[in-house]
């Protein structure tokens, strides 16, 4: 069952969004809405009352936060049962389809899948070799220390990217890299109401970890370099805020690199401000060169990595290199949260990477998914299509006559999964006319192709019925 909702906002005084939740609070309680109801979509909403889409999409979110909806994706927003529901109201990462088969189901381009490259074969010989070393010591906690000849290596794997001097006291390891920013944000938020400012398109990974530290996440604008200095600090006089989230090397959707110049903006707002700084390195590509902002700010940057994409993102191995001198602080943080990675990660990622087989499956793999990049490019010439080498994602801006939300539809319908830029966007922030896409490293080159055929035959007939 939907409805025809059209509160009158009128007499509301304040932001239209806390107009819209008042509206919401008062004829969910007042019975208008009833449970399992179905609300307009935010377009056609917003519409209908004159005021933009995100104003809309804020109000809902605050809504699905207070347990008065709840949100389906792919099916819409409705108004929750009478029970509230607890903890997280929506899912970090979608899981694929139940049909899904690498060889059948749809083309999943909503997060990169890697090739086998070798990894299987490597991982059962190495957890071979381990649990052939297995001693009393497995039947102890994990203790502070005792990953230490992990982050040994560790300090190795790191040694490609300039992010200033790095011993393994400096380093945490975590399950992946969303607990690496959630065990930062552990040790850098404080107060009652802490304010996290992030790109207004970001990875959403980041309003879900200050979701659950009960954190205010404040959008700032992006150009063709990602985060503005300038937008920073109008920010945090604004909002204040004690951490700043960026991705300078590959911004996550929009694939744009900060200059050296932008980065050096980023560090002396942040310092102007007293900011600690999250930067996100979860998406290896071939690196810039570049410095990466842990080495320009060594006293404040929380560099922020993992082995999901290189390697094999069911390892769950992720690595937070801490500010000089803090490291025994994020260990501390961690062993609260989970004591510590269990032994038999840390032995297999320390043989997969002091053998050097990480670094020969890294490789192995950044070739297919940069042949597979170069496939997109060419099928997708002519449209306004944002990359880097070698990056695992591309952004595209859709031509005149398509939305995002109903090409991400039809594609779905045709087998193509990918995600829109509604997904990346904080708060009631504007999201643009934009897909995010994944490559799909997981099925064959020819069902990757198809896919990509399919998507340019889309893009080169819009629908010929959306209003304007």
């Amino acid at each position: 069952m939907d409805t025809n909702w059209r509160p009158d906002l009128a007499a509301q005084d304040g932001p239209k969004y806390l107009a819209l939740v008042r509206a919401l609070r008062a004829d969910v309680r007042a019975g208008v809405l009833a449970a399992g109801v179905q609300l307009p979509p935010v377009r056609e909403l917003a519409w209908a009352l004159g005021i933009t889409p995100g104003t809309v999409a804020r109000a809902y979110q605050i809504g699905t936060q207070e347990g008065l909806l709840s949100a389906a994706v792919g099916r819409g927003t409705f108004v929750a049962s009478a029970s509230p529901r607890l903890g997280p109201r929506e899912p970090l990462h979608l899981d694929h389809f139940p049909e899904f088969d690498r060889e059948n189901g749809p083309v999943d381009m909503r997060s990169p899948q890697l090739p086998d490259v070798g990894q299987t074969e490597a991982l059962a010989r190495v957890m071979m070799e381990a649990a052939g070393q297995i001693g009393h010591d497995y039947l102890e906690y994990p203790g502070l220390r005792r990953d230490s000849a992990c982050r040994r290596a560790v300090v190795d794997w790191l040694s490609c990217c300039r992010i200033g001097p790095l011993c393994e006291d400096d380093l945490v390891l975590t399950h992946g890299g969303q607990n690496g920013i959630n065990i930062v944000l552990s040790c850098c938020l404080r107060g009652e109401r802490p304010v996290v400012l992030a790109e207004a398109l970001a990875y959403p990974g980041f309003r879900h970890a200050a979701r659950l530290q009960r954190a205010e996440v404040v959008p700032v604008a992006l150009d063709d370099e990602g985060m503005r200095a300038d937008a920073l600090d109008a920010a945090c006089r604004r909002h204040g805020g004690q951490v700043v989230c960026v991705t300078p090397e590959a911004q996550n959707p929009t694939t744009a690199r900060m200059s050296l110049a932008r980065r050096e903006e980023i560090v002396a707002v942040a310092r102007a401000h007293d900011l600690q700084i999250l930067e996100d390195d979860c998406y290896t590509m071939p690196t810039s060169g570049i410095p990466y902002i842990r080495e320009l700010a060594p006293e404040r940057t929380w560099h922020v990595s993992s082995l999901s994409k290189p390697i094999s993102a069911g390892l769950r191995f992720g690595i937070v290199a801490c500010p000089q001198g803090l490291g025994e602080v994020g260990r501390l943080a961690a062993q609260h949260s989970y004591f510590g990675l269990p032994r038999p990660i840390t032995d297999i990622v320390t043989r997969l990477l002091v053998s050097g087989e990480a670094a020969r499956l890294r490789a192995a793999a950044q070739a297919v998914m940069t042949k597979r990049q170069e496939l997109a490019v060419k099928a997708l010439a002519g449209y306004n299509l944002s990359f880097q080498p070698g990056l695992t994602f591309l952004w595209l801006h859709l031509p005149i006559g398509w939305r995002a939300s109903t090409f991400t539809r039809m594609a779905e319908a045709e087998g193509v999964l990918l995600r829109s830029a509604d997904e990346y966007a904080l708060g009631d922030g504007h999201a643009p006319n934009a897909v995010r896409i994944a490559i799909a490293g997981g099925v064959s080159e020819e069902r990757f192709s198809r896919a990509l055929t399919t998507l340019a035959r889309l893009l080169a007939s819009p629908p010929g019925d959306l209003p304007v």
